[in-house]
C-alpha cells in the first residue's frame, strides 16, 4: 500500500508527479487495514532538508505492499534553520512533545552534517539522545543513516567513531555476511550502496558493542549492523536512500565551495559514478573553471543535466528490498496501538526470536552505557 498523504506537504505532490503511488487522506480512511506510522527525524541541513524528505519517503513509500504508511517529519530545535526552513518545518512537520504523545511503530534518524570528528559538542547531541531514549523504551525499531549512526553508537555503546584522513565518498559494492537475518534473507547476497562520510565506525567496534554485521564492503567498510537484540536499533553508515543524481550534485557542491574559495583543492571524483566520457567532461569542465578563474572571470556553468542523462542507479532494489523487509517484521511484532512498541507476547530483548532460537552466545548484549 502506499504513503498516505495526511497534510499538505509538498514532498507528497512531487512523489506523486514523479509515479509514486501516494493515497489521499480521505481515501485512507475508507480502506480496512492497518497503517504504519513512521517517524522521520530529519538533522539534515537547509539545502538538503526537502531533498531527504522525498527520498526517504519513496523508499519507504516504494519498499513494501503490506500496510498504508503515515509518514511523520520532525526535526530538532537545536539546529540552526534558515528562515525559509524554518518556515516550511512550522507547517508541516510536527513537535516532538507531539510525536511523543500520539506514538509510532518506527522511526528513521537521517544523516547531519558536522564540522568535526567530534558529536558531544554539537548543538543536536542532547536533544538526539533524548529522542533515542524515548524511542529505545517506546517505538519497535529505529533505523539510523549514518551520522546518526555514529552518534548512537558514541553514547550508546562508548564506540567513538575515527576519521578517516580522506572523504569517503562513492558506490562501493557490498556483500551480504550473515545471510540468516531476516533484514537481508532472500534478497541480493551483493549489491551496491553510496557512502558519504569523512568518520567511520569498524567491524571491531561494532562487534565489541555486540552488534551484528549484516552487510559490509571491503573498501568502504560496514554498511549495515543491528543492535544485539536483532531488531531495535538497525544502523546504516551508507547511503541507500540517495537518488542516482546525489553524489553527482555533492560533487558540483564541493566544486562551487573550490570557485568561492572555501576549499583549496580541486574535489576528486566520487568513486564508481562516472564512466569514462562523463570524467573526460569533467575533466575538460574543470580546465575551463581553472582558466576563467586565471582571468578573473565568472566560470561556466555546471554541466549537470549532460552527466546526470548517463548515471546508473545500482542500489534502488537492494534498497529497497532491506526496507520492505524491515517493515515487515516492525509489522509483524508492533502492537496495533501504536503509543504501545510491541504486541503482548513479545520480548523487547529478543523481539524476532532469533538470540532464543541461536543461543545465548550469538548476538548476547556486551552491556554500554545508555
Amino acid at each position: 500500500m502506499p504513503i498516505v498523504a495526511h497534510n499538505e506537504l509538498p514532498t507528497f505532490a512531487r512523489l506523486r508527479a514523479e509515479g509514486q503511488n501516494i493515497l489521499d487522506g480521505a481515501r485512507a480512511l475508507q480502506q480496512d487495514i492497518r497503517e504504519l506510522h513512521i517517524g522521520l527525524l530529519n538533522m539534515m541541513p537547509d539545502a538538503a532538508l526537502a531533498a531527504t524528505e522525498r527520498q526517504f519517503f519513496r523508499l519507504v513509500g516504494q519498499s513494501n505492499p503490506i500496510a498504508q504508511f503515515y509518514v511523520h517529519p520532525f526535526t530538532l530545535d537545536g539546529l540552526a534553520r534558515c528562515d525559509r526552513a524554518r518556515a516550511h518545518i512550522e507547517r508541516f512537520y510536527e513537535p516532538f512533545a507531539q510525536i511523543r504523545e500520539q506514538g509510532l511503530d518506527a522511526l528513521i534518524i537521517t544523516g547531519a552534517n558536522v564540522a568535526g570528528p567530534g558529536l558531544a559538542g554539537e548543538p543536536f547531541w542532547r536533544p538526539l539522545i533524548e529522542v533515542v531514549d524515548w524511542a529505545f523504551e517506546h517505538v519497535a525499531s529505529t533505523l539510523c543513516s549514518c551520522l546518526a549512526t555514529h552518534a548512537v553508537m558514541e553514547f550508546r555503546y562508548g564506540q567513538r567513531r575515527r576519521p578517516l584522513g580522506t572523504k569517503r565518498w562513492g558506490v562501493y559494492t557490498h556483500r551480504v555476511v550473515d545471510r540468516s537475518h531476516p533484514l537481508v534473507a532472500g534478497g541480493n547476497t551483493m549489491f551496491d550502496v553510496p557512502h558519504s562520510r569523512f568518520n567511520d565506525i569498524s567491524r571491531a567496534q561494532f562487534e565489541a558493542a555486540g552488534a551484528r554485521v549484516l552487510v559490509e564492503s571491503e573498501t568502504a567498510g560496514v554498511h549495515l549492523a543491528v543492535s544485539p537484540d536483532g531488531l531495535r536499533l538497525v544502523m546504516f553508515q551508507g547511503h541507500p536512500e540517495y537518488d542516482t543524481i546525489s553524489l553527482m550534485k555533492e560533487y558540483k557542491r564541493e566544486i562551487n565551495r573550490f570557485v568561492a574559495g572555501e576549499r583549496e583543492d580541486y574535489p576528486p571524483f566520487p568513486d564508481q559514478i562516472f564512466n569514462r566520457k562523463n570524467r573526460a567532461v569533467l575533466e575538460e569542465y574543470q580546465h575551463l573553471i581553472r582558466r576563467q578563474l586565471d582571468r578573473g572571470r565568472l566560470p561556466p556553468e555546471f554541466p549537470e543535466a549532460r552527466i546526470a542523462a548517463a548515471l546508473d542507479n545500482t542500489w534502488r532494489d537492494s534498497a529497497e528490498g532491506v526496507v520492505g523487509n524491515w517493515m515487515g517484521l516492525i509489522y509483524r511484532v508492533t502492537h496495533h496501538d501504536r503509543r504501545i512498541p510491541f504486541m503482548d507476547g513479545i520480548d523487547p530483548a529478543d523481539p524476532l526470536g532469533l538470540i532464543v532460537a541461536s543461543g545465548p552466545s550469538v548476538g548476547a548484549p556486551v552491556g554500554g552505557p545508555d
